[in-house]
């Protein structure tokens, strides 16, 4: 991979301790509102007033609700990256206990924010689309990186096309239970997916190539 050009910061950085919290109170305040009323519906009053600072105190950091946005979609996608990588590297060590981590948090990262999470990737806002981007990049990395030390576990011919393929599955598969109108919601619920898809998984591994067998 090559290194990524550097971007400019979505926001004016704070350089105080108390400038930080009250930047962190005021992104809260931005995921609070955006979650229960839609990224639409966000204003800088509704979250000036949530957060408990006066608005011009969010427009010396932020230029409008764009950048507001654009701020928090950073802070939410590089907290599900964090997320993910984590519950990776303490999942049990084998093929099939990092499928089963890398499908709970994915689902979980989905599911959490009352759906905030895909909105978020969809919103149109400056640069959204490619950090939404960059995020699933980053959680594809580390499943591949996880699941190495185990490649040889997996029965098919190509075992990085192979893995490749399941990680491309299970997050689309957790995208799209995320945006369906019959989602699964619940912690049983989720956890009962996230097991079938981790199985799904271990089971399309654990196969060999029925194409690839069948041919002279």
């Amino acid at each position: 991979m090559t290194d990524e050009p550097d971007r400019p910061a979505p926001y004016r950085e704070p350089r105080q301790a108390r400038s930080a919290a009250t930047l962190a109170r005021v992104l809260r305040a931005a995921e609070e509102n955006a979650s229960s009323s839609g990224l639409e519906e966000v204003t800088i009053t509704g979250v000036a007033e949530r957060a408990g600072v006066a608005v011009g105190s969010i427009y010396r950091r932020f230029e409008g609700k764009e950048q507001l946005i654009t701020a928090l979609t950073e802070r939410m996608l590089e907290r599900r990256e964090e997320y993910v990588a984590e519950q990776l590297r303490t999942a049990e060590p084998s093929l099939s206990g990092v499928l089963d981590a890398y499908a709970h948090a994915l689902l979980q990262s989905f599911a959490d924010g009352s759906n905030l999470f895909p909105e978020l990737l969809r919103a149109r806002v400056t640069g959204a689309v490619d950090r939404g981007a960059r995020t699933i990049t980053a959680i594809h990395r580390h499943l591949l990186e996880a699941a190495a030390p185990y490649t040889r576990q997996i029965r098919r011919s190509d075992p990085e096309t192979a893995l490749d393929t399941v990680a491309r599955a299970l997050l689309g598969a957790c995208f799209h239970n995320s945006v369906r109108p019959d989602p699964a919601t619940g912690e049983a619920a989720r956890r009962r997916y996230a097991d079938e898809l981790s199985d799904m998984a271990i089971a399309y591994l654990d196969t060999p190539d029925l194409r690839h067998a069948a041919r002279p």
